[in-house]
């Protein structure tokens, strides 16, 4: 058991260390979504059909919400700035790995070990905020370190395709493995010994959902992460048949759409910070309005850009108001609930994705709109829920 030190020395003076842990999310995710943007290259360049293509999204997301749950327990008694140096030291490899692939089962298999990396970093990063800052810091350090994802689709994955399209996909993963190393010898640098609190065990893991606010909480995330894949995952298709909109004009929209998650996700850190649930239920509610009214909303340029920014504010505040409640209703067991987090909203993002492309072949891509906004209004019902159990009997404490 290390010996914990509630308050750092001074007051801002770890700040460098909350921007490497931001850095080493952004580089996950962006090298979780850089297909999604090479997608047309990669399948000309190994022969493969945009849905064969499309796996090497989908098959990140599976594993790494396998690997959220599991590397906590593997690596229990590791110094945490250790995990997080290995596993950007991995990532490097996976996507030279990727870089080098000479067939698509080989790039599949730099594609699982990606997985790996985005749930370990998750798992891990999620839930240090609170030990790199002072007490009052902590909402604020963890929207730093959120931050890396929203920024993730604002610069690394336009500025990983701009690449793709200049030199080829493989020079994409190539400059990201550099990075990745350059990350990793970042958090070497900059963040302190980080002894784990504790051996997180599969027991402790499985017993925070016997909370019944914990899982009305995880219910909620769930169908709002799946919601908002659902839709997402289709939001050019439904962009582009907007009357007025060109195809080049997508991509400034796209970019606009980032613009406004990462300023979602500072707001709603802010929120957070003080009520975290609050923020959360404001969240569910605004995503699923706004998701659902862009589909009438089809005929109106004004109207549709209105929306795709409201619905880019909202989503920029999922991760950092749902980790920021995790951590306030169990902060006897931030790893173990940032582990169970991290695999229940990477698992989200992965049946998102699919459920979304069902509806959309069925139903048009309206059906995917439909399906996304309906799942993120359910989100806040269970929002809700998770609200009274925290006032009832689901207000015990865990105790493992």
């Amino acid at each position: 058991m290390e010996q914990i030190i509630e308050q750092p020395p001074e007051r801002g003076a770890l700040a460098p260390a909350v921007l490497a842990l931001a850095a080493a999310t952004f580089t996950v995710v962006t090298t979780e979504m850089l297909p999604v943007g090479l997608l047309t290259a990669l399948g000309d360049g190994l022969r493969l059909s945009d849905g064969t293509a499309g796996l090497t999204v989908t098959l990140p997301g599976v594993v790494a919400a396998l690997a959220a749950l599991v590397l906590p327990v593997a690596v229990r008694g590791a110094d945490r700035r250790s995990v997080l140096g290995a596993l950007l030291a991995l990532l490097a490899g996976a996507n030279l790995l990727a870089a080098l692939a000479p067939t698509f089962g080989v790039l599949l298999a730099a594609r699982s070990l990606v997985g790996v990396c985005i749930g370990g970093v998750w798992a891990v990063a999620a839930g240090l905020g609170v030990r790199l800052v002072r007490g009052e810091q902590a909402g604020r350090a963890t929207a730093v370190i959120f931050s890396g994802i929203a920024l993730a689709s604002v610069l690394g994955v336009p500025a990983g395709t701009l690449m793709g399209a200049l030199a080829g996909w493989r020079w994409a993963f190539a400059a990201l493995a550099g990075l990745a190393l350059a990350v990793a010898a970042l958090l070497a640098a900059l963040l302190p010994p980080l002894p784990p609190r504790g051996a997180v065990r599969p027991a402790e893991i499985a017993g925070l959902l016997r909370l019944p606010a914990l899982r009305a909480g995880m219910l909620a995330v769930a169908l709002l992460v799946t919601g908002h894949f659902a839709a997402y995952t289709y939001v050019r298709p439904a962009l582009e048949r907007v009357p007025a909109i060109r195809p080049g004009t997508v991509g400034v929209l796209l970019l606009v759409y980032g613009i406004a998650g990462v300023a979602g996700n500072f707001l709603g850190g802010a929120v957070a910070a003080r009520t975290p649930r609050r923020a959360l239920l404001t969240v569910s509610a605004v995503l699923a309005g706004a998701v659902l009214l862009t589909v009438p909303a089809g005929g109106s340029l004004p109207a549709t850009v209105a929306l795709l920014v409201v619905w880019g504010l909202a989503y920029g505040g999922v991760s950092v108001s749902a980790q920021n409640w995790l951590m306030a209703a169990v902060p006897a067991h931030r790893e173990a609930g940032s582990a169970l987090f991290a695999g229940i909203f990477n698992a989200a993002i992965a049946l998102g994705a699919l459920a979304g492309g069902r509806a959309a072949d069925r139903f048009e891509v309206a059906g995917a709109l439909w399906l996304g906004g309906t799942l993120a209004a359910l989100a806040l019902g269970a929002g809700l829920a998770a609200g009274r159990a925290e006032t009832g009997r689901g207000s015990r404490a865990y105790r493992p």
